[in-house]
């Protein structure tokens, strides 16, 4: 059976993402480049379904639980002429726990921690903050997830679940995927063991 393809959206900008603040598991509201940014990457998945001949109220759709990912799941599906409230959440799907340096800036969190931060600089997927995640245990909960896909989903979640989800699936190693931008306002389309970004 051929793997299921995974339309990927990154939830749109908030404030903390432009004050480049962590966010991880903290509840921060979509800004309003955030909202176009959802809409934008909807248009971007209506043209790839009228390109590809697919119905897009035919496949799943499931949304990290935290907020900003919910409202661009919601505003995406608007724009796509489906029923608003018509997805999935999965817990799996949230984004890495910053732990203490939630709602800091990279150099707040080595002012805060600079043993740690070092330390997080030479391996991320294996360090984390106090009380934090690292990135291999968002990596695991990811393989979990991505396994029990059955079928072609649309997902919208995070930058650091999507870099998890590369590494899971060999399109990256975790050096590598640790230091990738993943954008919003985009559509990564992970199929056939190969990864697309449209824009």
């Amino acid at each position: 059976m051929p793997a299921p393809t995974i339309y990927y959206l990154r939830h749109g900008e908030t404030e903390w993402n432009a004050l480049g603040r962590l966010q991880g598991t903290r509840d921060i509201p979509l800004n309003a480049r955030g909202r176009g940014q959802a809409v934008q990457a909807a248009g971007i998945l209506a043209d790839l379904f009228a390109r590809e001949g697919r119905d897009r109220a035919s496949l799943p759709y499931v949304s990290s639980p935290l907020g900003r990912a919910r409202t661009t799941m919601e505003l995406a599906r608007g724009k796509l002429g489906l029923p608003i409230a018509d997805y999935s959440l999965d817990n799996r799907l949230r984004e890495i726990g910053y732990g203490a340096w939630e709602g800091l800036t990279l150099p707040e969190s080595e002012a805060a921690d600079p043993h740690v931060y070092a330390r997080r600089l030479v391996d991320k997927w294996r360090v984390a903050p106090a009380d934090g995640e690292t990135y291999a245990d968002v990596q695991a909960r990811m393989r979990e997830w991505y396994d029990q896909v059955r079928t072609d989903t649309v997902a919208v979640a995070h930058g650091g679940t999507a870099r998890a989800l590369m590494v899971t699936l060999g399109l990256e190693t975790p050096a590598s995927a640790a230091e990738l931008y993943i954008e919003q306002g985009v559509v990564y389309v992970f199929r056939d063991g190969q990864l697309e970004k449209h824009s």
